[in-house]
């Protein structure tokens, strides 16, 4: 890696690929280093696409990474030194809270990251993703196919219940359903029609609210319930099915309550939750050991940590790296936010028997804050329309040290943010720095969220000027308040507290934008530990 010139020391940049490279924090960090040269990008949205080309033009921005053919990365880029990259990994508890999903499928691309450094075999690797990974919560089911796997790489195994169907549901017949492909297509309903009622099945807990959800989907109901009505009462799921719409065809013509359909929707939508699921077992090539019927309908299938996996099939002898892991906090390494991300940094054992992820500079009092981060942007007027997002011109200020790092334009973009109705204006006017939607009167919570007790404690939060944020997520969805002005936080300003500069312009809409950062690793714990494996590989050059 080490060239002369004029009799010093040159050092050539590294050669990287960025995996599921989102807006580009992760490369921009190492990038920041003047270390690394990414040479190829895949990110298969294509809004994030758009941010990342313009902020690092010259990188070959791909799309799928299924997709990817690295033998022909390598003909084109010669040999690629770092894979770097963040793979979506929900893990299945999760992913059973959101719609009637069994399966998060994003588990599947901590498969193809895996397969990336394989077919490359860099010199190391960087992971970087969710705190809870390396946690039970993350983990794969076992598919057809992998017992092999499992077994040669004597990767921990445990059996996991996937609970299909609550025991007040369970009818005769179930089983038949369940084992059998085609009763269960014959079963399912068309997502868009699960996903309608569905929402009126989880308004149900409150009234207004229903009665909201009622009419504003009423249309779609009537239609769908069109198609039900007909049909012939030849199963125990027909009968379910039919009676469920035709209970919201009886509501909307007058002859029935609302406080009638919840009783009259809701086994339609476990027995549609439950075939969903066992559709996505087959589709997944899940292998399912047994049924358990003594109470709940329950799969028993087996599965594994990802880490685990990811840990014995990358540090197994063919592919010969070291690895080490560890949760950061990105607060250590200077972002004003207490952001924790889990990392996994792996090097050829070749190459250096030492592996260790950056220790950081900052301890808990020395933490920079939110006003470290947008202090100086408070009296910069905010736009709410993209047209009008121009840049505006900065003046100058007295900076701290964040602020004048970040701030590296002389024009400020992305400084957007979302029209506020008055229901959020006069919630926005009634809390103070650290308080949340659960600090209102109770009068002021109604009308916007079905159960207002289940509320996170992130939603209508006002920052804290003074301490760092918690996790940036797309604070636009979660109405994040500006610790002094009654406003949203804007894009910039979200983007401030990731430790985006002011120069990284994002792209697309306003949620697009507010998603794009909060999705992102924040530059400055990148480039932290771009900077600690440079120095691990550079050791091995220099001897």
């Amino acid at each position: 890696m080490d060239l002369r010139h004029k009799g010093e020391k040159i050092m050539e940049k590294y050669s990287v690929v960025d995996l599921f490279a989102g807006a580009g924090g992760l490369s921009l960090g190492f990038m920041q280093t003047q270390k690394y040269d990414v040479k190829v990008a895949f990110e298969n949205n294509k809004n994030m696409q758009e941010t990342y080309r313009r902020n690092h033009p010259g990188v070959d921005v791909q799309g799928d990474v299924c997709a990817a053919d690295y033998n022909e990365i390598r003909k084109k880029y010669g040999e690629i030194d770092i894979v770097i990259g963040g793979p979506p990994c929900q893990g299945f508890s999760n992913a059973n809270r959101q719609k009637n999903h069994a399966i998060s499928m994003n588990n599947m691309l901590v498969k193809q990251y895996i397969r990336a450094v394989i077919e490359l075999q860099p010199k190391a690797f960087v992971m970087e993703n969710v705190s809870m990974l390396r946690s039970e919560v993350h983990r794969f089911y076992l598919e057809k196919g992998d017992e092999e796997l499992v077994e040669k790489y004597h990767i921990p195994v445990k059996t996991t219940d996937l609970v299909l169907l609550e025991k007040k549901y369970v009818f005769d017949g179930v089983l038949d359903i369940l084992k059998d492909r085609n009763s269960i297509a014959d079963c399912l309903w068309p997502e868009e029609h699960y996903a309608t009622l569905n929402v009126i099945y989880k308004a149900a807990k409150n009234p207004k609210k229903m009665i909201e959800t009622l009419n504003k989907h009423k249309a779609k109901l009537m239609k769908y319930a069109e198609e039900y009505i007909e049909i012939e009462e030849n199963s125990f799921v027909k009968k379910q099915s039919k009676q469920a719409f035709s209970t919201l065809k009886k509501y909307y013509e007058g002859s029935s309550e609302a406080d009638d359909i919840l009783s009259n929707i809701e086994t339609a939508i476990m027995i549609q939750r439950m075939v969903s699921k066992s559709k996505e077992i087959y589709d997944n090539n899940i292998v399912v050991d047994t049924y358990d019927c003594s109470g709940d309908i329950v799969a028993k299938i087996r599965s594994f940590a990802v880490y685990d996996y990811l840990k014995a099939i990358l540090g197994a002898e063919e592919n010969g790296y070291n690895i080490t892991s560890d949760v950061l906090c990105a607060a250590n390494y200077g972002a004003p936010q207490k952001r924790m991300r889990f990392v996994v940094m792996g090097i050829k054992r070749n190459i250096s028997t030492k592996v260790a992820l950056p220790r950081g500079r900052f301890d808990e009092d020395e933490y920079r804050t939110v006003r470290d981060a947008i202090g100086d942007l408070a009296e910069v007027d905010t736009v709410t329309d993209l047209s009008a997002d121009n840049g505006t011109p900065l003046e100058k200020v007295e900076l701290c040290e964040l602020a004048k790092s970040l701030r590296d334009s002389e024009v400020l973009y992305n400084h957007i943010i979302t029209k506020t109705t008055d229901t959020a204006m006069e919630r926005f006017r009634a809390l103070k720095q650290g308080q949340n939607f659960h600090s209102l009167d109770d009068s002021m919570k109604t009308n916007t969220y079905t159960d207002a007790s289940r509320t996170q404690n992130t939603i209508y939060l006002r920052l804290n000027y003074d301490e760092p944020s918690g996790t940036v997520v797309n604070v636009r969805k979660s109405m994040w308040i500006h610790p002094e002005k009654d406003r949203a936080i804007s894009v910039r300003e979200a983007a401030r507290l990731q430790t985006f500069p002011d120069s990284f312009v994002f792209c697309g809409t306003k949620d697009q934008q507010y998603q794009q950062v909060g999705n992102a690793v924040p530059p400055i714990m990148a480039k932290a530990i771009a900077k600690k494996l440079a120095k691990l590989l550079n050791q091995r050059s220099d001897t």
